[in-house]
């Protein structure tokens, strides 16, 4: 009875208020997801904990919901030719290892110190990964932007060169969108760190689509499709794992992957209209902003821990509004971003249909 009643707390009451709102960030992750490939947890984990759910159970329920929306993802890429299936099917056998121990770690921290712990650890790291990786992709697609080679092919980092140059006998594999080999000593480390931080945030597609871009010098467009490969290995597993330790919110599980199933088609028509420096822009943008809104909690988790003083009741109310607000300029701005190419694209689509029609 006791465990039932311990279970019981981690799940939030869910009035038709907080499923529509489930829905659109359901919808908005989606959206991202497909057009990114980034599983679009950066946006659903803080937009449920934004909701008083807790950190872990946002993290768990997120994995669930996440391994169908990503085989959906990952077929529809594939029929546009987006897609590396042995790249996805090898970093997602380490990312597997990656996400077990990640979990064991979360359910460590969360016995030893409650929600408040697990809370201020999901938030810090998100926090941290955000302004490493956002800053990274933003000042990357300002650079192509400013070189004015949107339309050409993307260019080698010298990384991805180097590892594509290293011949380790035995261990090299042909992968079709580097069109290159390399050896699988390379991808079992990026692997393994996609799966742990997976477990950690529910977002592996952070370390996974740029290690894939900047280190084994895949393409954006093949790089984001192929994370959905690793994301459904990834989720399967974890989702069991966390589903074990009665972690999982079935309940949440299933409205934002309604939401989600929706927006990951309308993101991944949009990938084949947009230039790859956009999907950087959009990449960035989101993750700057969802940085702001967990910042703001952090002050309150460490309050609830002992480690700063106790906070007033209101002002925890306005930290608690505040990132809450800021998490929905996040997912209205995704939204708008990828709408609007997608829009653009297909205007332009036409009008040069016509052209050829009328020139023929």
């Amino acid at each position: 009875m006791h465990d039932i009643a311990k279970e019981a707390a981690n799940f939030i009451n869910l009035d038709v208020i907080n499923i529509i709102y489930l829905f659109v960030v359901g919808f908005v992750g989606g959206l991202v997801s497909g057009f990114i490939g980034s599983g679009g947890a950066f946006v659903l984990t803080p937009g449920m904990m934004s909701l008083g759910v807790p950190g872990l159970v946002a993290v768990a329920s997120n994995m669930c919901h996440k391994f169908p929306k990503a085989l959906v993802g990952a077929i529809k890429r594939a029929k546009y030719g987006q897609v590396d299936i042995k790249l996805g099917i090898i970093m997602g056998i380490s990312a597997e290892a990656g996400v077990l121990y990640g979990a064991h770690i979360q359910q460590n921290i969360k016995s030893a110190f409650g929600d408040a712990g697990s809370n201020l650890y999901v938030s810090v790291s998100f926090v941290v990964i955000l302004a490493i990786v956002g800053g990274f992709v933003l000042r990357d697609a300002w650079k192509t932007y400013r070189s004015g080679s949107t339309h050409e092919e993307e260019k080698l980092t010298r990384l991805a060169k180097w590892v594509q140059s290293i011949n380790i006998p035995g261990t090299m594999v042909y992968f079709k969108s580097l069109n290159a080999k390399i050896s699988v000593l390379f991808t079992i480390p990026l692997g393994f760190a996609t799966g742990m931080l997976a477990a950690t945030i529910a977002v592996g597609g952070f370390i996974g689509v740029p290690s894939m871009i900047y280190v084994l010098g895949a393409p954006s467009l093949m790089a984001s499709a192929s994370e959905l490969v690793i994301a459904f290995v990834m989720g399967l597993g974890g989702s069991l794992k966390y589903a074990m330790g009665g972690l999982v919110d079935i309940r949440l599980a299933m409205i934002i992957l309604a939401g989600s199933l929706f927006g990951i088609q309308l993101g991944a028509i949009g990938t084949t209209y947009v230039k790859p420096f956009m999907i950087k822009v959009v990449m960035g943008v989101i993750m700057v902003i969802v940085l702001f809104s967990r910042a703001l909690m952090v002050p309150v988790y460490l309050a609830q821990l002992g480690v700063i003083e106790t906070l007033g009741e209101t002002t925890v109310k306005v930290l608690k509004n505040t990132s809450f607000a800021i998490m929905i300029m996040a997912v209205l701005i995704g939204a708008f971003i990828v709408l609007r190419a997608i829009w653009q694209g297909r205007r332009a689509e036409k009008v040069a249909t016509k052209e050829a029609i009328s020139h023929s």
